[in-house]
């Protein structure tokens, strides 16, 4: 296709709502949205036009893509929203919005319900206590959860699924609720455009297809914005044929950070990235086999790293202290026997199934042993591949785990984002009053719409929301419901309000088609169609700005270790790469896809470093270190670090924030060992 680029069409469309996205949060949004739109019609006669615009498509797209074999968040009748709360603070350090984790906690119970509904097979104890896995629990008539069902638990608050075709099922009912003529599949956004008389609100967005030769640009007055974290940042730690491996999905570029900044929304906690501990060389996912096969971690010698350097998390109070070490401790101490020698770290596959089968039937064992093998072909067949080529029977052969490179991220074990406007009705009353209204939650966390970022009219969720994670899949959809109704009362409390642009539709239009322009004024300078001193192609780029990351901001490369002096080679160096990034080219569309995502994770980076740089302590252990400030300073950094960045000048600036318990932590943690 280089070469043969036409002009392209520039389509436009004005709507109410825009919705940018399709994984979990943003059907959750979908399903949820047209509930109150019709209601609002039917109560005032005013219909609402919705959109919802996603890069790929809704039935295989987001961080769920390739299925699940648990639900990671769900409450149940033996715990309470509270208790959640309490864990997914404990998980992140101590610095997350109890206000945010708590909604989730309430609400989320009711989404994981829906999935059951629509036809999720969930795994099921009958009264005997006997283990059912989805289809047998179906076949066998036993209760919904709704109705009482007991679900089988891998963990605290993890329930098995039968999952392969779990977004499947929950894109299918987002799809029927919003009408197929509301969803355009194969456009990626990469442009939110501010009004023209009011730059803190939001007018609408614009981006591409990447079938056609065509530009979309959507007015609107609200926008969700759920277009996933961010993978490909730093360097993977597969090369050659399995270069771009990775654990978190690859499409997701930094798209909702980076827009969310240029928009001129507040960010918060983006120093915070995510380090999973997964099965090396394919990223195979590991809760299964801690969590229901009881398999421990240990080093190259067989030891229990986690009871060997125990004493290790007493230098992190309270939350070395805690029942469950967080997961940034748990790589923390697993690190040591890495930089010590005794690696490599494997999964202990075989001690795991040899005790269970003590205990279980023949049978039983059998489908456990099945189970360990679907828990792959959910989620991430290529570690199947990795097993069979090099002969593993988890019965007789354990695998190596390995610390992969970092991620960002709000809803799994990670809790960057963006600053969000909490519920109206948690935490306790204060003094304070806002629009003549008393405040229940500390000053900055509430100004009136559930889910909305500082920009008004700019909503988020999922990965989106920052300071609140562990949501998972169930909590992201969550989350896009709660978000779905606050969009709905913004926009008939501001049902006059007629969005202007802050730029021409052919500046816009000429932004985003910039690379394919790029490419062919210059094309014919060189006879070699990827070297050429006018352009950079989206590959060349995305490897300086992973060999930066992972070189000076705490990458594999230094098994996560920075400092002062090599966050300033990388605040220069990224400053050289977001000027060379207007020189990205695209030679096709599929080119000008990568051009955009790779600015995007410019972006992220730079907001990644930024934060890293102004916090001036490790707070996370085991994801990354200062080593120029190798400790965890409760007194004078447990605060929010939340940041804004100028589009006109280009400049970030970082700043603390509070922060405030609205639930009681004590009991997590025991007395702090002394020092």
């Amino acid at each position: 296709m280089a070469g043969t680029f036409e002009a392209p069409e520039v389509v436009y469309e004005e709507l109410d709502v825009l919705l940018v996205g399709g994984g979990m949060a943003c059907c959750g949004t979908a399903y949820e949205i047209m509930r109150w739109a019709e209601a609002l019609k039917a109560e005032t006669g005013k219909e609402l036009k919705i959109k919802l615009v996603d890069k790929a498509a809704m039935d295989r797209s987001g961080a769920v893509a390739q299925g699940l074999s648990a639900i990671n968040t769900y409450i149940g009748d033996k715990q309470d929203p509270a208790d959640y709360a309490r864990m997914v603070s404990n998980d992140l350090m101590g610095i997350t919005r109890d206000d945010l984790a708590y909604d989730v906690g309430r609400n989320v119970d009711d989404s994981v319900h829906l999935f059951e509904e629509w036809g999720l097979p969930i795994w099921k104890t009958d009264a005997e206590g006997v283990r059912h896995d989805g289809a047998e629990a179906q076949k066998e008539g036993l209760p919904a959860l709704k109705d009482g069902g007991q679900p089988v638990r891998s963990g605290k608050w993890q329930i098995m699924i039968n999952g392969e075709s779990y977004k499947w099922i929950v894109a299918e009912a987002a799809k029927k609720a919003l009408g197929l003529d509301r969803i355009q599949e194969r456009v990626f956004i990469v442009h939110l455009i501010n009004d023209k008389n009011d730059p803190t609100r939001i007018a609408g967005a614009a981006g591409f297809s990447v079938r056609e030769n065509k530009i979309y640009i959507y007015k609107a007055k609200a926008v969700m914005l759920a277009a996933g974290g961010c993978v490909n940042l730093f360097r993977p730690r597969s090369v050659g044929e399995g270069s771009g491996r990775a654990w978190y999905p690859v499409w997701n570029a930094g798209s909702t950070y980076a827009m969310a900044a240029e928009a001129g929304a507040e960010m918060t906690m983006m120093e915070n990235r995510f380090v999973p501990a997964r099965f090396k060389d394919g990223y195979g996912p590991v809760g299964a086999w801690f969590l229901l096969f009881k398999a421990k971690a240990t080093n190259a010698y067989g030891e229990d790293y986690m009871v060997k350097n125990k004493a290790m998390l007493d230098d992190y109070p309270p939350y070395g202290q805690a029942a469950v070490p967080a997961s940034c401790l748990r790589n923390h101490l697993m690190l040591k026997e890495m930089k010590d020698g005794r690696g490599p770290i494997y999964m202990d596959t075989v001690t795991a199934l040899a005790k269970l089968a003590e205990t279980l039937t023949p049978k039983e064992v059998k489908h456990l042993e099945a189970e360990a093998w679907e828990d792959f072909l959910d989620m991430c067949i290529g570690q199947c591949g990795i097993w069979v080529g090099e002969n593993v029977d988890p019965r007789e052969k354990n695998s190596e785990l390995m610390p992969t490179e970092p991620y960002l991220l709000g809803s799994h074990s990670g809790c960057c984002g963006i600053w969000v406007s909490g519920p109206t009705d948690v935490g306790a009353p204060t003094t304070e009053e806002y629009d003549g209204v008393p405040a229940h939650l500390p000053k900055g966390w509430n100004w009136g719409y559930r889910s909305m970022t500082t920009v008004k009219g700019l909503f988020t969720a999922g990965d989106g929301v920052g300071a609140s994670g562990h949501k998972f899949s169930s909590g992201s959809h969550t989350e896009g419901r709660l978000a779905a109704k606050s969009m709905v009362k913004y926009c008939l409390d501001n049902a006059d309000y007629k969005p202007e642009f802050d730029e021409t539709h052919e500046q816009i239009a000429e932004t985003i088609w910039r690379p394919v322009k790029t490419f062919l004024t210059h094309k014919d300078y060189t006879t070699a169609i990827d070297i050429n001193p006018h352009y950079i192609t989206p590959k060349m780029l995305q490897m300086r700005l992973q060999k930066i990351m992972d070189e000076y901001v705490a990458g594999v490369a230094t098994y996560y270790n920075t400092n002062d002096k090599m966050l300033a080679v990388a605040e220069e160096k990224l400053e050289m790469l977001k000027e060379d990034s207007l020189k990205l080219r695209a030679k096709d569309l599929h080119e000008l896809l990568r051009a955009w995502e790779n600015y995007h994770r410019i972006l992220t980076a730079e907001a990644h470093m930024k934060h890293i740089q102004f916090r001036e302590e490790s707070r996370y252990p085991g994801f990354y270190y200062r080593t120029d400030k190798n400790f965890v300073d409760e007194k004078n950094w447990h605060c929010f670090v939340n940041s804004i960045y100028d589009k006109h000048t280009k400049k970030w600036t970082c700043f603390k924030r509070k922060h405030v318990d609205l639930v009681d932590k004590s009991k997590l943690f025991k007395a702090a060992a002394p020092h």
